[in-house]
């Protein structure tokens, strides 16, 4: 799977537990941090919370190895697939250099109308744009 977004991540000293690694908790900050700059390079904008937005339904996440305080970390992010209302996203947190995931996130997220809080259809200009982005590697 080619990934083509990445985004740097700062490790902060009040993320490490007293293993003296990253706590399981804040990888869901870093798999925040990647879908936000994905949105906002990919759509053009941001994650938005008024009109047409995003939001999840369901996140899993699978840890392989540690992360410690001074580990240079990226997150790597693509959106795999497009439904009609929905689309799945895969995600991994690396070691800069390395090609290794530390873990792995699968995130569903449901297109939803704010303003009318009910789900809505993925616009298809949103589509388009995430197809090109990821070179059409992606199904839907």
């Amino acid at each position: 799977m080619n990934f083509y977004h990445i985004t740097p991540v700062q490790v902060r000293f009040n993320d490490v537990d007293l293993a003296g690694h990253v706590n399981n908790s804040v990888y869901q900050e870093f798999f925040d941090l990647g879908r936000l700059e994905y949105f906002r390079q990919v759509m053009n904008e941001g994650l938005r919370f008024d009109g047409l937005g995003m939001v999840i339904a369901s996140i899993r996440i699978d840890f392989f190895q540690p992360v410690f305080l001074f580990d240079p970390v990226s997150v790597q992010t693509k959106i795999v697939s497009l439904g009609n209302k929905s689309l799945e996203m895969k995600q991994q947190v690396l070691r800069t250099g390395s090609s290794e995931p530390l873990s792995e996130a699968t995130t569903v997220m449901v297109c939803f109308d704010h303003t009318c809080k009910v789900s809505a259809e993925l616009p298809e200009s949103w589509k388009e744009k995430v197809r090109l982005f990821e070179k059409g590697e992606v199904e839907g």
